[in-house]
């Protein structure tokens, strides 16, 4: 047997290749990030080539580094960025467009169509999904509709979608020579069309948004073997075994794997994930009913998560935008420089508020300004918002599951912000716990396929080999936290209704 499993970890801003050793420690690294495209207010895009060449190099970089070669390589694990869609041709290889990013919110148009009949809850009973634009599916729909000569291809059965790790698995399996088109049930539960309950893709949900059932991936568990790397990889006959959400991988990262157990990864966006199990719970609080994990044959274990669209990318956004910091490690350098906030909440509504809220229609807003609030009071305020929009959510997580969280594990890059992780301790009135590995997304990946080909035997040798870090204990008293999180609810609500008709 090898000594080594890689994760491929296709995320928002990057991609990366990790090696991972038998006991989940990281061995090397290759990162590259892409080019982020906004072609118009609300439009991002990334380029599929772009992502694929990166894929190649950081492959290359990680073996590197490791100075290993394939032969070390038992598996390789992919986990992506979820939602983002790329359509392509499957003759040719190449995207008919750009790929449309999970944070795009130029579908609203079609999400407003489609719920018409029905609602924005129209099709939640059947996908767990409220219609929204962070899904896939009317990403695909506005490719077809406003790409020349789309749907006449798809219709004649030229045009798949995927996912990143559709497009990277189809690639790294040879790509239109013989690539393998598919995907699995995390991913494929984020796009709208697919059934929860039969893991099946729905057929009316497709005619509903006008998408040939021809274009989509098969629909597999999140640990197999799917195929392997074609003979020009580097990692040429080593099996592709494992697929997960970013999310899904990060909760399987964190040894989550039981019913109760959850984790929130601090990364563009926060994404808190919550193990209900082999249940399905349907949300009543504004949450999303998805799929947590399949291993081969076993039952399907279902989640219930709290989306949050803007949270690292606030960070980004007083660096780029703003200048307030040239790196986004001294917005904590400028927020320990103050005691609190100074009254002014950041709601970072850039695409409208995700969970629990579901509005599109919300814009960011600064309130509570004053003349004495300065830079660092906003650096301050940026953090805090990315604690208070994950305590809206575990609250509705409780709501939901009705099994208060005792603890909270965390990961993503955002965790190694101290400050950051003492005020959601705060504001959650429990402790927040960060693992050795960080990693989480990519481990998770690496667990999958790991799995699948017998490099760990089984879910209680991944539960040996995670190890707590860190622990930041609840130290605000219980009327200092209500009086925040109040103050907070406020500023949520002055975002409401700014986008109509003329904006």
């Amino acid at each position: 047997m090898a000594d080594y499993v890689i994760a491929i970890d296709q995320g928002t801003t990057s991609t990366r290749a990790i090696v991972f050793d038998k006991q989940g420690n990281i061995v090397s690294v290759g990162q590259l990030e892409h080019e982020q495209i906004f072609p118009r207010a609300g439009w991002v895009e990334h380029d599929p080539m772009e992502i694929w060449r990166n894929t190649r190099e950081v492959i290359g970089l990680a073996l590197a580094k490791a100075d290993i070669t394939r032969h070390s390589i038992e598996a390789i694990g992919i986990t992506n960025q979820r939602e983002t869609a790329v359509v392509w041709d499957r003759t040719t290889g190449r995207p008919v467009y750009n790929a449309i990013v999970w944070q795009d919110t130029r579908t609203q148009d079609i999400v407003d169509r489609l719920a018409a009949d029905g609602g924005v809850e129209r099709f939640k009973d059947t996908v767990g999904l409220p219609l929204a634009t962070y899904f896939s599916g009317t990403k695909i729909a506005w490719i077809l509709e406003n790409v020349d000569g789309a749907r006449e291809k798809a219709e004649a059965g030229d045009l798949i979608f995927g996912t990143t790790d559709t497009w990277v698995l189809w690639n790294l399996t040879g790509g239109a020579n013989g690539g393998v088109h598919v995907t699995d049930v995390t991913n494929a539960s984020r796009t709208l069309f697919l059934n929860l309950e039969t893991l099946e893709w729905d057929e009316e949900i497709l005619a509903a948004f006008g998408v040939p059932r021809s274009m989509l991936p098969e629909v597999k568990s999140s640990s197999e073997i799917y195929g392997h790397a074609a003979p020009a990889s580097l990692l040429r006959e080593v099996p592709i075994a494992g697929i997960l959400g970013d999310q899904q991988a990060a909760t399987f990262g964190q040894a989550a794997f039981g019913k109760g157990e959850a984790k929130n990864t601090y990364g563009t966006g926060n994404f808190l994930i919550f193990n209900t199990g082999e249940e399905i719970i349907r949300s009543e609080n504004g949450l999303l009913t998805t799929i947590g994990y399949k291993l081969g044959d076993q039952p399907t274990h279902y989640a219930l998560e709290g989306s949050i669209a803007v949270t690292g990318s606030l960070v980004q956004w007083l660096r780029d935008n703003l200048g307030i910091i040239s790196s986004a490690p001294e917005v904590e350098t400028l927020a320990t420089q103050v005691e609190d906030n100074g009254g002014a909440y950041i709601v970072p509504a850039f695409s409208g508020l995700f969970a629990p809220h579901w509005r599109p229609d919300a814009r960011g807003a600064i309130v509570g300004l004053t003349r004495y609030v300065d830079k660092r009071h906003l650096a301050r305020a940026a953090l805090e918002s990315t604690a208070f929009q994950s305590a809206e959510v575990l609250q509705a997580v409780n709501a939901d599951a009705q099994v208060p969280l005792s603890e909270l594990k965390v990961d993503g890059g955002m965790t190694a912000n101290d400050t950051l992780m003492q005020f959601q301790a705060d504001v959650l009135g429990v402790p927040v716990v960060r693992p050795v590995v960080a990693e989480t997304t990519a481990l998770g990946a690496a667990y999958a396929a790991g799995l699948a080909v017998g490099f760990w035997k089984d879910l209680d040798e991944l539960r040996a080999n995670w190890q707590e870090d860190t622990r930041w204990e609840p130290r605000m008293d219980e009327s200092e936290r209500a009086r925040r999180l109040r103050l907070w609810g406020k500023a949520v609500t002055r975002t409401f209704d700014w986008v109509d008709e003329d904006v």
